[in-house]
């Protein structure tokens, strides 16, 4: 995917990005040490971990169903559900599926931004727009009929969000923010092509799901916490 380092205030943007990223795990966990956890390089996904025994939205909510995929011709549209996995899930495949064909750069990106919280303290409209492809890539890829789709392989709270939120579990309370770690599979195909491609995909996403509201994407992490 395209970058735009290139221009002027390139880095002034990714440090901002990084600064939002620190704020908003400080407000998951309210432990200043996960921030530096989460960018550590090298890190990889690990096996799933299990769900914070007290939390209000998932301790007892069923698994969402495997596999997921988003629907090449349409725009995503956000579930209505009160499991912060469940939407973490969704949430993945949306950001790992376009469809060229059937609507344009601005409308994706649009679409994604819809999935935000409303809460403009804790939502982070760039990291999302950086999930979407470029309008020059766009362009291109539009030129040759690209549609990406997601499966979805699984869903989970990273052991570190899990072991502070056991230490303190009324941290979650002010703004009900959680992590989540999805990891699946996005297919390429472009006109021309029988087979496309595909290739592994893992993010960690941070989701808001306040009590009595449908849960609500804050933006997607720096780094993938397994």
């Amino acid at each position: 995917m395209a970058q735009h380092s290139t221009h002027p205030g390139g880095a002034s943007r990714v440090r901002r990005r990084a600064l939002l990223g620190t704020a908003v795990l400080a407000v998951l966990v309210a432990l200043a040490g996960l921030a530096a956890y989460l960018t550590r390089e090298g890190r990889s996904p690990s096996d799933t971990a299990s769900p914070p025994p007290s939390s209000p939205t998932a301790s007892s909510s069923p698994a969402a169903p495997s596999g997921p995929h988003t629907r090449p011709h349409a725009l995503p549209v956000p579930p209505k559900t009160h499991d912060p996995i469940t939407y973490g899930k969704a949430a993945a495949a949306a950001l790992w599926s376009y469809d060229t064909r059937a609507y344009s750069q601005p409308e994706l990106r649009k679409a994604l931004r819809g999935w935000l919280t409303t809460e403009s303290e804790y939502a982070d409209p760039a990291s999302v727009d950086q999930a979407v492809p470029s309008a020059v890539l766009w362009k291109e890829m539009a030129a040759n009929k690209q549609v990406a789709t997601a499966k979805i392989n699984e869903g989970h709270f990273p052991n570190a969000f899990t072991q502070a939120f056991q230490d303190d579990p009324g941290a979650i309370t002010q703004a009900y923010v959680y992590a989540v770690t999805v990891s699946g599979k996005q297919s390429i195909r472009w006109k021309g092509s029988a087979a496309g491609g595909a290739e592994s995909r893992s993010t960690t996403l941070a989701v808001q799901c306040r009590p009595n509201h449908p849960c609500a994407l804050v933006g997607v992490m720096p780094s993938v916490a397994p």
